[in-house]
């Protein structure tokens, strides 16, 4: 049986990340299809951590990201990466190894490292289809950490979906991670870049470039399908890989290439621009870069752009949650905010700007309270970083992270005007 290594504490700082741009070509593959895999939102109503608090955390890794970059391209040296929402959990099960050992991970976009072990009562088990790699990981997250050995392990993602000689982070220590086993990174491979040791220069394929690889899937792209949900835990998501799902989506499927400016560039980043009122409404958010997030929750925009969107919405921030709060009256004078990406428009309802009201007294409020999904980023625009559109944003648009051609989609939904919340 393969045993576990321990990190020398050197080793728990080794973090370096690398972004070089690749593209992948992208060829039709008439031997496989697409595979959908369900997921879950889950609410750890057990956590002392505010829902804002945990992701604005989050967006200040993003942006200290951003100040160490061109640093650490000559030097290994420690970094944060994206801490991953422990409030609001987005997660699926998965098996690994000979044995079929099952694992609940939260499914990322920010990050790319595929990694088990953080709950002592569920550790990684090698078994007969363990190797290891002779590389220590380590990980750092704006709110915790891992670190372990790596290892190749087949990890199977539903039924018939068996991507062989993943490499897997086994942790032997971890922080931060309550009541879930790892991360199932989905992001750009480059993430992964100088996370390893002795390999310090090694980036990880991702299980998507794996899949893709193996040709257990005829195309090099993962799609991201959520529902509005009201309940704390209801299975309202779908990744599929290799494709996207047309029955998830209404309308036209439109791409936009990973924008140009860094350091959004680094994840799945675009470029768009907010009006509220109207598409040629009053502008809240200027044309800029920004990331699209499953890890993120709310929906994060630059300071003085909430400013400008509490102004005109009127709402005034909540001391106890800290979130912006709105009357019945201001609710009913709401008007849409119009996301302007590519040559497309989307409205985000005044619906989906508001927190699931069933879920307030979960997430701190007061019963009867309106409390808006828009929030502070804790910095100012022009950073590179200019908004996060997390969960809140997607639950209400077909997601696509095109990797072969470095580009994201956007489609609306049957769930795009809900009003279930």
């Amino acid at each position: 049986m393969f045993a576990r290594l321990r990190l020398a504490p050197a080793a728990v700082a080794l973090l370096a990340f690398i972004y070089a741009d690749s593209v992948h070509a992208l060829f039709l593959r008439r031997d496989a299809s697409p595979v959908n895999l369900p997921f879950a939102r889950r609410l750890d109503i057990s956590g002392t951590a505010k829902l804002l608090e945990a992701d604005q955390a989050r967006a200040r890794a993003f942006h200290r990201r951003a100040k160490m970059a061109n640093r650490q391209r000559a030097r290994s040296s420690a970094a944060n990466v994206l801490a991953t929402n422990e409030l609001v959990d987005y997660v699926t099960t998965v098996k690994i190894g000979h044995e079929a050992q099952e694992y609940t991970l939260l499914i990322d976009t920010g990050s790319s490292n595929t990694w088990v072990g953080a709950r002592a009562d569920n550790p990684f088990i090698a078994s007969s289809s363990t190797h290891p790699t002779g590389d220590l990981v380590a990980v750092s997250y704006a709110s915790g950490s891992f670190s372990g050995a790596l290892v190749k392990d087949t990890i199977t993602l539903g039924p018939g979906f068996t991507v062989k000689d993943q490499e897997i982070g086994a942790a032997n220590v971890s922080t931060g991670f309550q009541d879930i086993d790892g991360i199932l990174g989905i992001g750009p491979a480059d993430l992964t870049c100088g996370t390893l040791l002795p390999n310090e220069k090694k980036c990880i394929p991702t299980v998507t470039d794996n899949a893709f690889a193996q040709k257990l899937i005829p195309e090099h792209l993962v799609a991201i399908s959520f529902e509005p949900s009201t309940s704390a835990e209801s299975v309202n998501g779908q990744l599929t890989f290799g494709g996207v799902d047309p029955s998830k989506f209404t309308g036209e499927l439109n791409f936009v290439p990973i924008t140009s400016i860094s350091p959004a560039n680094q994840f799945v980043g675009i470029d768009q621009s907010i009006n509220y009122g109207s598409p040629n409404g009053t502008t809240v958010l200027p044309l800029t870069a920004g990331v699209t997030d499953t890890g993120t929750s709310l929906l994060l925009i630059a300071s003085d752009a909430f400013e400008t969107y509490q102004n005109l919405t009127g709402a005034a921030i909540d001391e106890t949650t800290g979130f912006l709060r709105i009357t019945p009256d201001q609710y009913d004078n709401l008007q849409s905010l119009f996301f302007h990406i590519g040559d497309n428009t989307y409205e985000f309802t005044p619906n989906a700007q508001i927190l699931p009201r069933a879920l307030n007294t979960v997430l701190g409020g007061d019963p009867d309270g309106i409390y808006l999904v828009v929030n502070d980023l804790g910095s100012v625009s022009g950073q590179g970083i200019d908004f996060i559109a997390g969960m809140a944003f997607l639950e209400r648009f077909y997601h696509v992270f095109d990797i072969a051609h470095n580009r994201v989609g956007f489609a609306t939904t049957p769930f795009t005007n809900a009003t279930t919340n």
